[in-house]
């Protein structure tokens, strides 16, 4: 992974992530200019199918200049291969699971989106993770200061 542009927290906390995907991004000119000067937020964006093609979709990409004419929260389709596609189609159809954009970074100076395949956690679950993160910092705590 590359230089990381934007990356949505929120997924990690409202979705137990399975499998990820790295794919690319159908961009128009402004807009790859926009979000290399990081002008893009995936907070509240996901990935659907239309048709046969996954889609981002409420992605938004603020413009750089008020005369650039693209529309910031238009749907954008993803690029993966054949097999892939198929393959997200099948989790994405089971009960419960969802696609959600995870990172945008930079890769070779290209720009790819990086997915996740999850299900939706529950309030106790959330509260349940806390709890485990909470424990692990406390256990790191204690063995730096025996250590020391």
């Amino acid at each position: 992974m590359g230089k990381t542009i934007a990356s949505n927290k929120n997924a990690f906390r409202n979705y137990q992530i399975d499998d990820k995907y790295e794919c690319g991004i159908s961009l128009l000119g402004n807009e790859v200019k926009s979000i290399k000067s990081n002008r893009i937020n995936i907070n509240g964006s996901y990935v659907a199918f239309i048709k046969s093609e996954l889609h981002l979709i409420n992605a938004h990409i603020s413009p750089i200049q008020n005369n650039d004419l693209f529309e910031p929260t238009r749907s954008r389709v993803l690029l993966l291969n054949k097999k892939e596609i198929l393959k997200i189609r099948q989790q994405i159809e089971t009960k419960g699971y969802t696609a959600v954009p995870i990172n945008v970074y930079l890769k070779n100076s290209l720009i790819k989106v990086e997915i996740g395949i999850g299900k939706g956690k529950k309030t106790y679950d959330k509260r349940q993770t806390i709890i485990e993160r909470d424990r692990k910092r406390q256990a790191a705590r204690e063995l730096k200061r025996r250590n020391t």
